[in-house]
């Protein structure tokens, strides 16, 4: 009887949901998510003018960004067992509101330390914005409808970046460099008036058991693999890679076999036992390896082969935010009908023809042909990603998702620090050997093929995830007893509140 009328209100909540009920939690979420991924990439651009501001040097202020990274890492994993104890509502408006707190902080720095401390503040806000954001939005978009839903939701993960340098370098040319952060606070007041207003009350869970082992060496694992890959771009035998790497390493493996022995887990590995899941999780890190690496690379390129300033470099990136705009909701509805199998093979096939065809840059090539095969980064990332990642979330149990999403957001930062350092730390191995073999005489010659090496082994990554991309398959229904219960209660919870606005 009560598992009928668990079946009966969650189908109730699958066909009461509309697309239309969900524009004002979908506002705040990518409100949300948009802030946090914008100040992310914009800091980059800034870099130069903070360490001139601070009369200090490069290795110093990089620690805005590393403290920044580390502590986004660091709470990524607290996110489910978070939006247990405490409703999701709650902890993603605090969160937000956190970070809306560090960026007024980080505007009135004084010194590199400062700015550091305030970087961290922020991040310890940013990272469990997404995650919790997804998990919500997914929970409460409608079964048929999911992928057009996750489509919009994934327009701020590829649009932000793209826009961040353009916004970041307009504002370090004409105004000052404190904008970046002050830019922040009317976009985080809204996020919190709006959802406040729109987000639904989820119950809380009962968690019986604090999983204080995991709590401790998820955010070590993770926040010293990121630092250890960040500081591998430097220099991959330095002490401070060794060191971080290690301990990440040790702590990250530990961390494996606590988990797989908890009854109630910081963050749910046993969803790997779905190879459906495992499939799609590793298509995505490859497709963000990609991705990231163009987006580090292009930057890099225009700004020490072509000599173009920030707000230049950040506008020819513009054309891959475009396409993506136009393409992740296309990609989104298409999900529904066909599925996320071609889709992924589609997308990353695109993108796997970009990046050879960037790969044979000269340093005569015009921008139209750049800006082409950025164009078309843009829309292969905007067919697959979200695509990818629906399937992903679908693959997995109703009653893990809050669990999930944590997981994925987590290696997600940890292989995109993984691209953006290995990828920098290649393309310098190889303008070294090409400096080698022309005997120092050619140094833009020698920067421009190792820019073309470093992108055809993008394209190589792309090219196998397309390949992957070819042994996915539609995720089975996920029927679980104990989502049929306190899952369908919790998320009919969901739809009566939505249904109230």
């Amino acid at each position: 009887m009560s598992n009928k009328k668990s079946t009966s209100a969650s189908a109730g909540v699958e066909q009461g949901v509309s697309i239309k009920s969900l524009i004002g939690p979908l506002m705040a979420v990518v409100l949300g998510m948009f802030m946090v991924i914008l100040d992310t990439t914009a800091v980059n651009v800034a870099l130069p003018g903070l360490v001139e501001y601070f009369n200090t040097d490069v290795s110093t202020m990089q620690w805005a960004i590393t403290g920044y990274t580390l502590a986004l890492s660091a709470v990524i994993p607290l996110a489910g067992w978070m939006t247990d104890r405490f409703g999701a509502k709650r902890i993603f408006l605090i969160t937000i509101a956190f970070f809306t707190l560090g960026s007024a902080l980080c505007s009135m720095a004084a010194s590199p330390e400062q700015l550091v401390i305030f970087r961290v503040i922020q991040g310890l806000g940013g990272g469990m914005v997404a995650p919790i954001g997804f998990a919500t939005i997914f929970r409460l978009a409608p079964e048929g409808n999911r992928g057009a839903v996750m489509g919009m939701l994934g327009v701020p993960m590829l649009l932000a970046p793209a826009i961040g340098p353009i916004l970041s370098g307009w504002l370090v040319e004409y105004a000052t460099w404190q904008w970046i952060f002050l830019i922040n606070l009317p976009i985080g007041i809204i996020a919190i008036l709006v959802g406040i207003r729109y987000l639904p009350n989820t119950e809380r869970k009962a968690v019986p058991k604090l999983d204080f082992l995991g709590i401790i060496l998820a955010p070590v694992a993770f926040a010293m693999l990121a630092f250890g890959v960040g500081e591998g771009s430097h220099d991959w035998s330095s002490m401070q890679t060794i060191t971080g790497l290690s301990i990440g390493g040790v702590a990250l493996l530990l961390f494996i076999i606590v988990e797989l022995r908890q009854k109630e887990p910081l963050l749910e590995l046993r969803v790997f036992r779905s190879s459906d899941f495992t499939r799609g999780i590793l298509i995505a890190w490859l497709s963000q390896i990609a991705l990231f690496g163009v987006m580090v690379l292009i930057p890099l390129f225009y700004q020490t082969v072509q000599g173009f300033g920030p707000l230049k470099t950040g506008l020819v990136m513009l054309p891959q935010a475009l396409a993506t705009a136009i393409m992740m909701p296309i990609g989104g509805r298409l999900y529904d009908k066909v599925g996320a199998r071609p889709l992924a093979v589609t997308g990353l096939g695109l993108i796997t023809i970009a990046l050879v065809m960037l790969s044979q840059i000269t340093p005569d090539t015009g921008l139209v042909y750049i800006m082409t095969c950025l164009g078309m980064v843009g829309a292969g990332m905007g067919l697959s990603m979200m695509s990818v990642n629906t399937h992903v979330l679908q693959s997995a149990p109703k009653k893990l998702v809050s669990r999930v999403t944590p997981l994925t957001t987590a290696a997600q930062q940890v292989m995109v620090s993984f691209a953006v350092a290995g990828l920098t730390g290649y393309l310098t191995s190889q303008v070294r050997d090409h400096m080698k073999e022309s005997g120092g005489t050619d140094p833009i010659g020698s920067a421009v093929a190792a820019y073309g090496d470093t992108f055809l082994l993008a394209a190589g990554i792309a090219c196998a995830g397309a390949l992957l991309g070819l042994i996915l398959r539609k995720p089975k229904p996920q029927l679980d007893d104990q989502d049929s219960g306190e899952g369908s209660e919790s998320d009919n919870a969901n739809a009566n509140a939505m249904m109230g606005h």
